[in-house]
């Protein structure tokens, strides 16, 4: 499925929009990865256990974005946004978020990107 950050996409007619959608999941924090981040902040460096956990989150409510988009009748999404909050002291709540639409590729280069996707050109 294509998704893009942008609200239009070049090359293509957007011909229906089937209405917002979203993933979210809310993650609680593990409380020796915590203690292990807070040591490693001391000396610096990427915190690779988080940063992991992090591109697991991300995939995760990028699929549950797509999965609605798809229920929808959706072919694409644009608009896709990620935010992320916290929710008292332990849980972080993240959501990817855009707009499902169905959108018919026009220009040689749309149905290029569309048949590199598995869409029926």
């Amino acid at each position: 499925m294509l998704v893009v950050t942008t609200n239009d996409l070049p090359g293509w007619e957007i011909r229906q929009v089937c209405g917002e959608v979203f993933g979210l999941t809310v993650r609680s924090r593990n409380a020796f990865s915590q203690m292990g981040a807070g040591f490693k902040s001391l000396v610096g460096g990427e915190l690779k256990g988080m940063t992991q956990n992090l591109i697991n989150s991300r995939n995760e409510v990028m699929g549950r974005m797509l999965d609605e988009a798809r229920a929808r009748g959706g072919n694409a999404v644009i608009g896709m946004r990620f935010d992320t909050s916290e929710m008292g002291d332990v849980w972080t709540e993240l959501c990817a978020y855009g707009t499902a639409v169905v959108a018919v590729p026009l220009t040689d280069a749309a149905k290029e990107t569309a048949r590199n996707l598995g869409y029926a050109v």
